[in-house]
């Protein structure tokens, strides 16, 4: 009986330490795990809201942005901020100041329809909604879940979240060449929050920018917060 005794006393103080245990998992719901990381990635955004170069592409907290991605002062710096952001907020990214690597096909779940409707009848057969891009301002686009067989239209199935990333496509460089969070998503707009641009929203601006941008000017929309 009072081996019985000891065995459960070692059980119980046992089980009462297990949450400290290094392998220990905790049972909370993974999208609660999820907000919470969503909402350090805005906490840590939102603060350098303001921060400007003291001279092209330099300044204190750009080089940190720039360091963090193992690039010197003098650089573009919409992919590193970006980079630099999660990396505070522990949530894997790809340290790359090169803003195309930030939409691998494993992250992207929203991209811009291409125009004509020629797959619209397939999206339907499939059970999703998909409408014609040439209406490329109504917030709708291609989801990655959505994507074989739908090269163009639109589809219902995702709606950009506050803590994911956007891309913007430029023509004459035949790539995605600016980057920044997404804040708020709309039907015609989106709220962002975008490292070297400036009032006007260009590529090549002077400081981190609280910005609005039209849903149709974005190109691809990728997750890194699950």
């Amino acid at each position: 009986m009072v081996f019985l005794c000891h065995w459960l006393n070692a059980a119980a103080t046992s089980n009462a330490q297990l949450p400290n245990r290094p392998d220990y998992v905790s049972p909370k719901p993974t999208f609660q795990s999820a907000q919470a990381k969503r909402d350090l990635v805005r906490k840590i955004y939102t603060s350098q809201i303001g921060v400007r170069e003291t001279s092209p592409n330099s300044g204190s907290e750009v080089k940190e942005y720039l360091r963090y991605v193992n690039l010197p002062a003098g650089n573009p710096w919409c992919a590193a901020f970006v980079c630099w952001v999660y990396g505070q907020a522990e949530v894997g990214n790809p340290r790359s100041g090169w803003s195309p690597a930030l939409f691998g096909e494993g992250r992207v779940v929203w991209r811009r329809g291409e125009q004509g409707t020629k797959n619209k009848e397939q999206g339907l057969r499939a059970g999703r909604l998909y409408r014609s891009s040439s209406n490329s301002s109504d917030g709708r686009g291609i989801c990655a879940q959505c994507l074989p067989g739908a090269a163009s239209g639109f589809c219902t199935h995702v709606i950009p979240s506050t803590g994911d990333i956007f891309g913007l496509y430029f023509p004459e460089k035949g790539r995605i060449a600016h980057v920044g969070f997404i804040d708020e998503w709309k039907d015609s707009w989106v709220v962002t929050v975008e490292g070297n641009t400036n009032v006007l929203g260009s590529r090549e601006g002077d400081g981190v920018y609280r910005k609005r941008r039209l849903v149709g000017t974005v190109y691809r929309v990728a997750k890194y917060v699950d």
